[in-house]
């Protein structure tokens, strides 16, 4: 009778250890590269959420989370694509918050993500491509398209009286689909875009690039490029050579080394990025001063990038992609109960009772068609060199 009993308990043992095994998940962001500056706070915005979830002791019967880092590069798709097969095959992510940079965010879920059935939820990858890309239903973001930044832009420019403008963006999908998305909107309303130029990423001079733009001319100089790269170059060539005195500055371009590295001749000079003013925002902004880190540009969206694969698996019951993945928009939307930043134990544990969650999140965030963000726009001003918010669109 002891031994039936010491079997019975040991095979209760090994079960319920199978079950709260770690789940681990990827954080694959632009840690170096034409972004770097940003995805410090971007790392523990999702890390944040992974903490207090696994702390909570409510994750899949006390299983705990673990982030595992891995550098996308921002630009590299090569790179991009071998680190992310690194964190499935060698690490065992189970899912991977990211990619960053739409180029190697369509790389990784075409070449890796794909393949091998893992749920990738992208925080920043804008591309309007990406809503229509083949995904088998793997690939979600917390970020809207640029489709909806680009006629966002173009209304705060025809506001803002500018009848033309010449426009320069970086020669990748992201910096493409952005530059075609401001243009499209732009001259629907009657503006002109004088010249559209691509430009690359970590040359040392841009004069060549600023000549052309000069001789378009126009009343603004749009850069839709990467703040710590070529964006940089492009305006700072441009200040020298005394083309242009005020950019327009997409999502991209925002954050706070771009007006560190220019200075006061970057005053005046205005742009949008995604952002909301809902009680989640606060909510998280305190958060993360608590945590020690800012709740800068796509940092709330990490947040909820994290915390939504979190609740999807909690409400599937399992850490597997293939499975998990069609509760994403579930825990997203409507309806249920508002889940706001601090408040996954809640959440876990109504999801464990049966019951249904509505994430609200750092984003008010509203997973809409091919699951991504429906999304609202923060729009900018430098002052005193300073990024200062203007409104909220």
């Amino acid at each position: 009778m002891k031994k039936i009993f010491a079997i019975t308990v040991l095979s209760a043992f090994i079960a319920n250890s199978a079950f709260a095994d770690d789940v681990k998940i990827g954080i694959l962001l632009g840690f170096t590269g034409p972004i770097e500056s940003l995805t410090p706070d971007m790392a523990s915005g999702a890390e944040l959420a992974i903490k207090e979830a696994s702390d909570s002791g409510a994750f899949m019967s006390g299983s705990k989370i673990l982030a595992v880092r891995g550098d996308s590069t921002c630009v590299d798709a090569a790179a991009a694509t071998a680190t992310a097969e690194r964190l499935i095959t060698s690490d065992g992510v189970s899912a991977i918050m990211g990619a960053d940079c739409s180029g190697v965010t369509t790389a990784v879920l075409q070449n890796v993500a794909t393949a091998k059935g893992v749920v990738m939820i992208s925080p920043s990858a804008t591309s309007p491509a990406l809503s229509t890309i083949e995904d088998n239903g793997l690939f979600f973001r917390t970020s809207p398209s640029d489709a909806r930044q680009g006629q966002v832009l173009a209304q705060i420019l025809k506001e803002k009286n500018i009848k033309s403008a010449a426009m320069s963006y970086t020669n990748n999908d992201y910096g493409k689909g952005l530059a075609d998305s401001i243009q499209k909107n732009f001259e629907a309303i009657g503006g002109k875009i004088t010249i559209s130029a691509s430009h690359e990423d970590g040359k040392g001079d841009y004069g060549a690039e600023v000549a052309a733009l000069a001789q378009a001319g126009g009343d603004v100089l749009i850069v839709a490029g990467y703040l710590d790269q070529g964006g940089k170059g492009v305006i700072q060539a441009s200040i020298d050579a005394g083309a242009f005195d005020t950019f327009v500055l997409p999502d991209g371009m925002i954050g706070d080394s771009l007006p560190a590295a220019i200075g006061k001749d970057l005053n005046g000079s205005f742009g949008t990025l995604p952002g909301t003013d809902s009680p989640g925002a606060g909510k998280f902004a305190s958060l993360a001063t608590t945590a020690g880190f800012k709740a800068g540009p796509y940092a709330p969206q990490s947040y909820d990038a994290a915390a939504l694969m979190i609740m999807a698996m909690q409400a599937a019951g399992t850490s597997d992609s293939t499975k998990f993945k069609d509760k994403v928009m579930t825990v997203a939307n409507a309806p249920g109960e508002k889940i706001y930043p601090g408040e996954l134990s809640k959440a876990l544990k109504i999801i464990a009772s049966g019951g249904e969650v509505d994430y609200v999140g750092a984003t008010d965030i509203e997973l809409i068609g091919p699951g991504e963000s429906a999304g609202s726009f923060q729009e900018i001003v430098i002052k005193d060199q300073k990024i200062t918010p203007v409104r909220y669109r």
